[in-house]
């Protein structure tokens, strides 16, 4: 890269790389169970705690698709944890056109397979009556859903991180369309068996975060005209974790919530006694159960950035994380030798190699409110809580978290452009209102081309989510091997790419 001509061809070419997403239409692929225009989607309800119930919400007046079963391992609410006290159950109130829906429940948060059920069940009644609706069906255990839905079209899986990989591979081989929260899974040898399922069954896929990634045209706009040289750095830092993080381990056996089944919630993972801080919005903090603040919120920030830049493995990872001490016999004080959670904070630097024209590029990812040194041409401004920023050889670009309304910093006055995407909270989407990334899925299910959210793409963006878990995990810079899926320094850091499934859960 020893010219600005060099270096707008390399951009030019990251240009175009960003538009070449793998969206190829189903006919090709081979895929079965194409849903004529006149028929709705069938689809089953995967995962019905608070993040599950807020995302059915806006897809319920979907006329293309009918949730016609739902499922959970827990019945009724018991133990969730939200984000406010009443807010999901007022959402819910307010789209079922029901205000008294469950009176006197304030204070509980809502979930659970009964609730679900009762919500769909309550909307098609009210506001959907004309469909000829038959009564929403109810499962503890996917397993059973899969074999006794003979007419289900589609499955949409809003479980714990854990539990993605082995329900989406068990639904795309009996051949539904399936969509996903993220993680694709939090083992990367799962994400590969994922995205493999996916291409040899030609079903319609969509990994839900593309809807929420911004475009990376202006700021490649600028670095086609050479506003900041050669790109060297991608920093991109959230506020995440907004959950509790536990540092060790719990030690009491509360009784299992009447209505739980603890065994199914567990699922592929290791047997252990039940304890309610593994379960729900904190699942996130377990290495066993969650995928930490990267793959919380990486995907919606990065995929895109993956995209323009045609950034494939990296070749090396390293950790920086924060650590918790305790008093061993109450006297001694000794650090903990933790993993199973992830740390209260972390900054973890991808390196990624050279690839045609494009130089090598560090990216670096902050959480926990770590953040990169404030560069001098912001002089005393501070950075947002959340934010992207792009480092070149002879300048910057300031950007949101999902790359909206970038800034071209310089001495000058800096170039500004809004392209904030719409990213609307579920909770706040009224019914029918879904994301363009939902409707090309729809017409994928239809035997039209995969949307550019399809588990096809998105590879290397899971491969970054899952070596940054394993990373913290051993605390030890990785050199990783992208071709064999190894890493190839810390032998022993290779367990953390799969697991061992318990029987009757096997993939």
């Amino acid at each position: 890269m020893t010219s600005d001509s060099n270096r707008r061809t390399f951009l030019g070419t990251a240009a175009a790389g960003a538009a070449a997403f793998t969206i190829v239409p189903r006919h090709v692929l081979g895929g079965p169970r194409f849903v004529p225009p006149s028929d709705k989607i069938t689809l089953a309800y995967v995962g019905t705690g608070t993040q599950g119930l807020r995302e059915m919400l806006p897809l319920l007046g979907v006329p293309e698709i009918q949730i016609t079963a739902v499922c959970d391992p827990n019945k009724q609410a018991s133990g969730y944890r939200d984000w406010s006290r009443d807010g999901l159950l007022n959402s819910i109130r307010k789209a079922l056109e029901k205000p008294d829906w469950r009176a006197g429940s304030e204070g509980t948060i809502p979930g659970g397979r009964d609730a679900a059920k009762d919500i769909v069940e309550t909307y098609y009644g009210r506001q959907r009556a004309a469909d000829k609706f038959k009564a929403c069906s109810a499962y503890a255990d996917v397993r059973e859903l899969l074999e006794k839905e003979k007419d289900l079209n589609a499955v949409k899986i809003m479980t714990p991180d854990h539990l993605h990989a082995t329900i989406g591979i068990a639904a795309m081989r009996k051949g539904k369309h399936v969509i996903v929260h993220k993680p694709l899974g939090n083992r990367l040898q799962e994400i590969g068996k994922v995205i493999d399922t996916a291409r040899e069954t030609g079903v319609a896929t969509h990994f839900m975060p593309w809807d929420a990634n911004g475009s990376m045209e202006p700021v490649l706009t600028w670095m086609r005209e050479g506003a900041i040289g050669a790109l060297r750095e991608v920093h991109n830092w959230t506020n995440r974790p907004v959950w509790p993080q536990y540092a060790t381990l719990p030690t009491d056996t509360p009784p299992v919530p009447v209505g739980f089944d603890w065994d199914l919630w567990l699922g592929p993972e290791a047997d252990r006694p039940y304890h309610p801080n593994y379960t729900h919005m904190v699942f996130r903090g377990w290495y066993d159960f969650g995928g930490g603040s990267m793959a919380d919120m990486g995907h919606y920030s990065l995929w895109t950035v993956f995209n323009a830049l045609e950034l494939g493995s990296p070749v090396s990872i390293e950790p920086m994380l924060s650590h918790s001490c305790v008093f061993r016999d109450g006297v001694v004080s000794s650090t903990v030798k933790n993993d199973f959670s992830f740390p209260l904070a972390s900054v973890v630097r991808f390196k990624y190699p050279q690839k045609g024209q494009r130089p090598a590029i560090q990216l670096t990812w902050y959480d926990g409110g770590m953040r990169p040194p404030t560069p001098p041409e912001l002089g005393d401004e501070e950075f947002a809580a959340e934010g992207m920023m792009f480092v070149g050889d002879k300048g910057k670009i300031l950007a949101g978290f999902h790359v909206d309304n970038p800034r071209l910093l310089s001495d000058k006055r800096p170039r500004t452009t809004n392209t904030r995407p719409d990213r609307q909270r579920s909770a706040e989407r009224e019914p029918g209102h879904i994301s363009q990334g939902l409707k090309q899925w729809i017409e994928a299910c239809r035997g039209g081309a995969q949307s550019p959210g399809s588990f096809l793409n998105a590879g290397p963006i899971s491969e970054a989510a899952n070596l940054y878990a394993v990373a913290l995990r051993t605390r030890q810079k990785l050199v990783y091997d992208g071709t064999s899926k190894k890493i190839t320094n810390v032998a022993e850091a290779n367990k953390y790419l799969s697991r061992s499934y318990r029987k009757g859960w096997e993939i």
